[in-house]
């Protein structure tokens, strides 16, 4: 991290220079650290710059010009994501930063870093990757700006892009440019994005509208063109495929391309100026950029920006267990950097004695980014590599008391999980393999978990192994014995998972289970909860003003807390990230889940601060500062009889002291406060006001 390491080490030069947006944590939760070993492991000499002001191109110079190039990440999480709420606003903190303090890093991270990059150095080879690039690495709605972006490539001005899981990819740049291959020679690399004026004439350019009609995409034709054109017939193949002007060859109409051809085909996106001027274009394209996604059978992708290409190559190749193994077992010190001295960086705090025991989810949830980025096909490490890991917490980390804070993933419980035929994984389009219901070719077998837990915790030295990662309950169900185990040795007290509605209309847009999982899962925990003789709590997970999402909905679910008491201390509203499917519902009313056509399913979106806070406010039903909305909202949609103080009723029609005007546009006075509650199955009662110092001193004056 500085030029006295550098000389300290013997070096004259970094390779490579990685430039991230997080403080510098040897742990292999964050991406930098991991992408720094593996290269380190090639014999690559590596430099990190955290958190370098980004003010001036002077601390892009603190390592000198990398012999290869520079690697530019955001860090663990999208700068905006980091940086502003669900309802755009400033966040106070930052947990991947010394002392969790806020503004160390720029808005859009990644263009900002690649930019002073080029002002330190200029000719200097810049890849980006993370998830910040990972999720921009087309056109992708902005809800920040409630605008489509270009891709992050062209506005970074970088020459290569790595998006997902880049171990593979980044191991091959660095060897070729090693090598003598220039980076923007590199075009062949799965996992990375370029730009490039043309398709090479070997190509097969197939229409994505051709693939899946949205609707008229172009002006009619000129029925007094020379030459006028032909018109498709749906029910014939077209002719021999035409050819542009670069000779590539363009597939239309209904022409198939034969598998021996698939590996040179590339399907045509929605260019740049056509998604961002049409929401219905925009979903179009979201929706085969998800379809192209599984490594086994996604084909290449490009998008015209202007006069430039985008051109995605397909996923990378997921790694087997043996190299999930190896790139954990590289040589991590699992703390922060020394030059950090005692300052408390949240983020490590909270994973310091956790273990990642795979990658990717199958879940296909429309609001997560998981399945983006990592994709859906589960890796793995073996059990003998997680036991390594765990005995080195136990005899190096300091601080550690015996207890493993996690061993778990994106999800807790999808371990070894799998299609059970490799031809029928490498076949499949579907974007969930448990929606609507788990897919009958799906592994649930939970045993390979079930024998881990029960080694992790037999290891001398350790007291507890706690699952920290969200269940996903509709799998646990198919193994009653794996809830066992979960329930007698692995919760401390609350377990979190994540239903996020009950309603059929918002679970069918994020691609979740019906509530009657959730039932069939707590009545397995609670009665081994009770088997144990332990007192145990499921923690759910709900959002707010998701889209497809009505006030009826939202209203329905407030109902089912109060019925359950249930009283959220904290509650999510839907941010939509980049490139998410739930991101193009928001976006252009339209259900991706299905063929996008004009006349297809619309969705209703909950739009406006005033209809996202009065989603929050019905799940957080329990709070006097909230009452003044939901009676107003209430009357307006006809159900005044749940205003009172019946069990039956939601709020009480009188006006607590102290908040009778919140919500008004009134402040509410400083000697009252609302219910502290914690997310739990117990309900609380409130908090008595507190009183102010003149009536304080009052009460002891008449005391006296």
């Amino acid at each position: 991290m500085s030029r006295s390491e550098m000389f300290a080490l013997g070096w004259v030069q970094c390779d490579v220079i990685i430039v991230t947006g997080d403080a510098y944590v040897d742990h292999p939760s964050f991406g930098m650290a991991i992408i720094g070993r593996v290269l380190e492991a090639q014999g690559l000499r590596v430099g990190i710059i955290a958190q370098p002001d980004w003010r001036s191109p002077e601390a892009f110079r603190a390592l000198g010009p990398p012999r290869l190039f520079f690697g530019i990440t955001a860090g663990n999480m999208d700068s905006m994501v980091n940086r502003y709420t669900a309802d755009r606003r400033v966040r106070s903190d930052d947990a991947y930063t010394p002392g969790g303090e806020a503004g160390r890093r720029p808005d859009r991270s990644v263009i900002v870093y690649a930019q002073r990059a080029r002002e330190a150095y200029r000719g200097v080879s810049v890849v980006i990757g993370g998830i910040e690039a990972s999720l921009r690495r087309i056109a992708h709605f902005d809800y920040w700006s409630e605008k489509v972006r270009r891709s992050v490539l062209l506005d970074a001005k970088a020459d290569l892009l790595v998006y997902g899981n880049g171990e593979r990819a980044i191991c091959e740049i660095a060897r070729r440019m090693a090598a003598g291959e220039r980076l923007e020679d590199i075009r062949d690399v799965r996992g990375t994005v370029f730009a490039g004026r043309r398709l090479d004439g070997a190509w097969i350019e197939i229409d994505s509208t051709h693939l899946e009609a949205p609707g008229p995409v172009a002006p009619p034709v000129d029925p007094y063109a020379v030459s006028p054109a032909l018109a498709p017939d749906a029910g014939v193949s077209a002719a021999p495929a035409a050819r542009d002007a670069s000779g590539a060859q363009v597939v239309r109409f209904m022409r198939r391309v034969r598998n021996s051809e698939r590996e040179r085909s590339v399907i045509r996106l929605p260019s740049y100026e056509q998604a961002a001027n049409d929401a219905v274009l925009y979903a179009h394209a979201s929706r085969i950029l998800h379809l192209e996604s599984n490594p086994g059978n996604a084909r290449a992708l490009v998008q015209r920006h202007g006069s430039q290409d985008v051109w995605l190559n397909p996923p990378p190749i997921p790694l087997t267990t043996a190299e999930m193994d190896w790139v954990y077992g590289l040589p991590f010190q699992r703390r922060p950097h020394p030059s950090y001295g005692s300052a408390q960086i949240p983020a490590y705090k909270m994973i310091r004695f956790s273990v990642a025991i795979q990658r990717g989810c199958f879940g296909g949830c429309t609001f997560c980014s998981i399945t983006e980025h990592e994709g859906r096909i589960i890796q793995s490490r073996s059990e003998a590599s997680v036991l390594r890991e765990i005995e080195q917490i136990r005899d190096t980390v300091p601080g550690f008391t015996g207890v493993i804070s996690d061993l778990g993933g994106p999800t807790a419980n999808m371990y070894r999980l799998a299609c059970k035929s490799r031809e029928i994984e490498s076949a499949c389009r579907r974007p969930s393999c448990v929606f609507p219901g788990i897919c009958p070719n799906l592994n649930t077998d939970h045993s390979s978990l079930i024998e881990l837990y029960r080694k992790a915790r037999a290891l001398p030295g350790i007291k507890k192994v706690l699952i920290a990662s969200g269940v996903r309950y509709d799998l646990a169900v198919e193994s009653p014995e794996y809830v066992r185990e979960l329930a007698e040795h692995h919760v401390g007290g609350y377990l979190k998972i994540a239903p996020e509605h009950i309603a059929e209309g918002p679970l069918s847009k994020m691609m979740k289970p019906g509530v009657g999982s959730y039932y069939r899962f707590k009545e397995l925990f609670d009665r081994y909860s009770k088997h144990a003789g332990k007192e145990q709590y499921l923690i759910p997970y709900f959002i707010a003003a998701h889209p497809g999402t009505s006030d009826q909905d939202m209203l329905e679910l407030a109902l089912w807390l109060k019925r359950n008491g249930y009283r959220a201390d904290q509650v999510q509203a839907f941010l939509p990230s980049p490139m998410a499917t739930a991101t193009a519902m928001y976006h252009s009313g339209k259900n991706p889940l299905r063929r996008i056509t004009r006349d297809s399913e619309t969705v209703a979106i909950p739009k406006g601060l005033r209809v996202r806070r009065l989603h929050k406010a019905f799940l957080r039903y329990h709070d006097p500062n909230n009452w003044p909305v939901l009676r107003e909202a209430l009357r307006h949609m006809g159900r005044a009889d749940l205003i009172g103080s019946g069990k039956h009723q939601l709020v009480p029609a009188h006006r607590p002291s102290g908040t009778d005007r919140q919500g008004e546009g009134h402040r509410t006075p400083a000697n009252s406060r609302p219910f502290r509650t914690q997310h739990t199955g117990l309900p609380r009662t409130p908090a008595a006001p507190r009183r102010s110092a003149r009536r304080r001193a009052k009460a002891l004056r008449r005391r006296r």
